[in-house]
């Protein structure tokens, strides 16, 4: 394959799902889940696929689980020595969807400030480190801890919501403060979800809010909440003082990268006519009931092109997919990441600076599709099959491969429609111009 053309297409990267969050005073590890702990090789596997960055964690949480314990990093550093032997640059995550350790929360104000110290100790072990994540996907991690009560400390309300949020933005800020103390040249690459709301005409007002809060992370960072930001009274009704949004204005952290995250549920769709959905689906704000479902099931949503290009008229930023993922059988798996990298290929042909596209969960994921609220080990594959210990390459493996190496793959399997196009999708429809397969 020509190398130029190479050079004007988006890498591809590589990520382990790898949360460690807080049920009540449980801790969960996806890693001593799917056996990475225990399993040798895996890191040499992954380098196969021909990824060329890696999202790995050096999380607080596995690595200082008591505060002010001296902390050993002697099995990190051995991965992070193959990773980069083996022709991969890291992404250092430090916090994934956790509330930190048993001694904070989200809600506390040392989550900042401890997490800052836990930073500096790992730039001071790793110098050479370039790129960070300090907090993975502030806002999701927000409202699955503050508004919907599903994780630790299982909050249900706004104010903890902003507050968590807030948190954990600050925790960014200020741990690439102290990494930069150490390594000047240190590289934030910050993820969240790309999300888009939709609604009908009824719930516009809540789209039209939800849409303005998608950002929040970045806005934050890139010290844009100012009295001129549309969520300013939001944040001051709710009780947010002026000096804890100064914080932010006066200590900008704009990302180098920044990391949009798609799934097939992260476009949402609310309706009023509960009796058309399930009643797990329903919810509301104090003024409406309604039900939240994943906006394919009722329309042809806006799409990861068109959510790209609003993240770019937005921000001018470098930006990348940092996660890519489907939980569903191998092909389908196969497709879904296909169409994504299909759709950043030409985003970056019309100017937008992509970097790359993250084929995430590696090693697969347990209990993702309750959300993690239930310990039940159910266990969905990823680009690797490791239900049976081993590490077995599945479809998605061989796509990566191929567009890794040489930009193309023409697996027959990949040129059918996803699930996700399909008439059977529909709980209901209403798009009548949506052209839709059986």
């Amino acid at each position: 394959m020509d190398k130029n053309y190479l050079r004007t297409i988006p890498e591809i990267w590589g990520g382990i799902e790898c949360t460690f969050n807080r049920i009540g005073n449980t801790f969960r590890d996806q890693l001593d889940h799917c056996g990475h702990y225990t399993r040798a090789g895996d890191i040499e596997r992954i380098a196969d696929l021909g990824i060329r960055a890696l999202r790995y964690p050096v999380l607080w949480e596995k690595h200082q689980p008591v505060k002010d314990q001296l902390i050993d990093f002697t099995w990190t550093e051995q991965q992070l020595q193959k990773i980069c032997k083996n022709n991969m640059t890291p992404i250092a995550g430090l916090v994934h969807h956790g509330s930190g350790p048993a001694y904070t929360n989200l809600c506390s104000d040392s989550f900042a400030d401890g997490l800052a110290g836990y930073a500096g100790q790992v730039a001071r072990r790793f110098p050479w480190l370039e790129y960070y994540t300090p907090v993975n996907e502030p806002l999701t991690t927000a409202r699955f801890s503050g508004l919907y009560g599903y994780w630790y400390p299982h909050h249900k309300d706004a104010y903890s919501f902003v507050v968590m949020l807030l948190n954990q933005v600050k925790a960014t800020v200020l741990a690439m403060q102290a990494i930069r103390r150490i390594n000047p040249a240190a590289k934030l690459v910050q993820t969240e979800d790309l999300t888009k709301i939709h609604s009908t005409p009824l719930l516009r007002y809540q789209a039209d809010f939800e849409n303005e809060r998608r950002w929040l992370t970045y806005d934050l960072l890139c010290g844009r909440v100012t009295r001129e930001h549309p969520l300013w009274d939001y944040f001051r009704y709710l009780g947010i003082k002026e000096s804890q949004l100064s914080f932010f204005t006066e200590h900008t952290c704009v990302p180098e990268i920044m990391g949009f995250n798609y799934y097939v549920t992260s476009e949402r769709y609310l309706d009023e006519d509960l009796e058309a959905y399930p009643g797990h689906t329903h919810g509301g704000n104090g003024t409406h009931i309604y039900a939240d479902v994943e906006a394919v099931r009722v329309k042809r949503p806006a799409g990861i092109r068109k959510l790209l290009q609003e993240a770019w008229e937005r921000y001018h930023l470098p930006m990348a997919v940092t996660e890519a993922h489907l939980h569903c059988d191998e092909a389908e798996q196969g497709r879904w990441f296909k169409e994504i990298w299909d759709a950043c290929c030409l985003v970056k042909q019309e100017g937008v600076d992509l970097r790359a596209v993250t084929a995430w969960s590696l090693l697969g994921a347990y209990d993702w599709c309750s959300l993690l609220t239930k310990n039940e080990m159910v266990y969905e594959c990823g680009v690797f099959d490791v239900s049976h210990l081993t590490l077995r390459p599945t479809l998605t493996a061989n796509l990566i491969t191929s567009l890794a190496k040489q930009g193309y793959c023409n697996h027959p399997l990949l040129l059918q429609k996803g699930w996700w196009h399909k008439n059977s999708r529909l709980i209901r429809s209403t798009d009548p111009f949506d052209e839709l397969i059986q």
